[in-house]
């Protein structure tokens, strides 16, 4: 499984994080301090990604991004509650390759470190052996299913599943929905929704080979049955 390295001095945030992604399929060491780090470093357990606070008693999280880029291969995600376009600026400079404020969610962190290990091709999958997540690209508004089928969505479509794969597994209420999907000067009722939510999912089973996972709750609203990951 793949190893994560949490370099965290509040407790609780560390054991949080280190409890989400061992449930999610990662292996994880979590330390205080940058000796600690430094140990576990020295002693060849080699992280494929190390999650790193900048503000640690004993060292200076940029400074330390640094130090890791020159001696080792690991990818870092800079997590810390700084959030000046200055501080994001030096923590890319130090050698982050993701930088986010402490605000992130459990699941955001883990969608960067999950980003990351594709981009370096480091990924060795949750226990099942297979990641059966769904991705949603933000940036170019792509449905990718776990076979690797991918579908490209109007902007309709992206901001109906974005609120989906955002709260995957949740229920999403119909009037949420349709505030958010509405525009400007125009109308968009129950009807308008059930149609998007039908075309969406012969597209998805059309086009990526796949059962929608998108389910109807009756009386209230939609819900992503499967697993997904916003990036």
């Amino acid at each position: 499984m793949t190893h994560i390295l949490i370099v965290e001095d509040d407790p609780r945030q560390r054991t949080d994080l280190s409890d989400f992604l061992m449930l999610r399929g990662f292996t994880t060491t979590g330390v205080a301090t940058a000796r600690e780090m430094r140990e576990v470093l020295a002693g060849g357990d080699s992280p494929a990604v190390i999650v790193l606070d900048v503000g640690l008693p004993d060292g200076n999280g940029f400074e330390l991004a640094a130090e890791i880029r020159r001696a080792h291969a690991c990818g870092i995600v800079m997590l810390t509650a700084l959030g000046s376009s200055e501080d994001r600026i030096q923590g890319f400079e130090s050698g982050a390759d993701i930088y986010l404020v402490k605000e992130s969610t459990l699941r955001e962190v883990e969608a960067a470190i999950r980003s990351l290990l594709r981009r370096t091709g480091d990924f060795s999958g949750p226990v099942s052996g297979h990641d059966d997540r769904w991705i949603l690209d933000s940036t170019n508004w792509r449905l990718t299913a776990p076979n690797q089928h991918a579908l490209r969505l109007t902007a309709t479509e992206f901001a109906f599943m974005n609120m989906l794969c955002t709260r995957a597994r949740e229920v999403c209420g119909r009037e949420q929905l349709m505030e958010i999907l509405m525009r400007p000067r125009s109308s968009f009722d129950n009807r308008h929704l059930d149609a998007l939510v039908s075309r969406l999912r012969h597209k998805i089973e059309r086009h990526l080979k796949l059962p929608a996972p998108i389910k109807v709750i009756y009386g209230v609203g939609y819900t992503f049955t499967a697993q997904a990951t916003v990036e």
